[in-house]
């Protein structure tokens, strides 16, 4: 009898192995893969007709972000335009002296320097201003892109090169700061920096976008400069500040290129 009980209970500890294995095999996950992967392409816009719960879910920031864009923050008194204009239009103006006044103070703060001339982009400018009303969609039309403020430090012979690309070009590209002047054959006679006869031993101060301070439209005489400041300051940015800083916009009117 005693043998016997001992092989009951030797075959019961076998089972009872056999039956915790097969256990743990089943409970093990399974790994699964991905063979195909599908996609469709569903626009979403006024003109779809796609499921109205998608226009449903969307309406609330769309209000929202219409209501923010189209807040009135200032009067513009006249209409400014890039088209109008041989060397300086009145938008163009309006951009490089907004520009100027706004990022001077933060680059004096930082670094204790002063920019000397401020420079960007006709094409860069890629609305109109109309007379009226200014809201933060207005700084958006304007100006679309991200691009934002660096200040490069510029030789007076890079100025010159600055001056020279300027009267190639043929564009009022907004200027503020640098007076060019042209005798009677075109050619350059004169360049002044806040109304001072340039010096070609000095360092000058530019304020650009970051698009130009890397060549950008041509602009290869900031390419090599080893002294660029970047302000973190969006242009669209410092346009909704000036637009919210004031009640009326500046007009500005002065001559960057001068013909005798």
């Amino acid at each position: 009898m005693m043998v016997k009980v001992k092989k009951i209970n030797s075959f019961s500890f076998y089972f009872v192995i056999l039956l915790t294995f097969i256990t743990l095999v089943s409970c093990k996950s399974k790994s699964y893969y991905n063979y195909e992967v599908r996609g469709s392409k569903i626009n979403v816009n006024e003109s779809s007709n796609s499921d109205p719960s998608i226009e449903q879910f969307i309406a609330p920031f769309r209000t929202h972000i219409n209501k923010d864009l189209d807040s009135v923050l200032a009067f513009c008194p006249e209409t400014l335009d890039k088209s109008k204009g041989k060397w300086e239009t009145n938008i163009g103006l309006f951009m490089a002296n907004v520009t100027y006044n706004l990022a001077n103070p933060i680059f004096l703060k930082r670094e204790n320097k002063s920019i000397d001339i401020c420079l960007l982009n006709h094409g860069g400018i890629r609305s109109t201003l109309p007379k009226g009303d200014v809201t933060t969609r207005s700084a958006f039309n304007i100006m679309p892109f991200e691009n934002s403020v660096i200040v490069v430090g510029l030789s007076g012979i890079k100025i010159r090169e600055l001056a020279e690309y300027i009267i190639s070009e043929r564009k009022p590209h907004p200027l503020h700061g640098l007076k060019i002047y042209l005798n009677k054959s075109g050619e350059i006679s004169k360049i002044e920096i806040n109304n001072q006869p340039i010096d070609d031993t000095k360092t000058y101060y530019v304020a650009t976008s970051d698009y130009l301070s890397n060549g950008g439209d041509s602009m290869t005489f900031f390419v090599d400069s080893q002294l660029k400041y970047d302000l973190d300051y969006k242009l669209r940015n410092l346009l909704i500040d000036y637009f919210k800083k004031v009640d009326t916009l500046e007009m500005f009117n002065e001559q960057t290129v001068i013909e005798e």
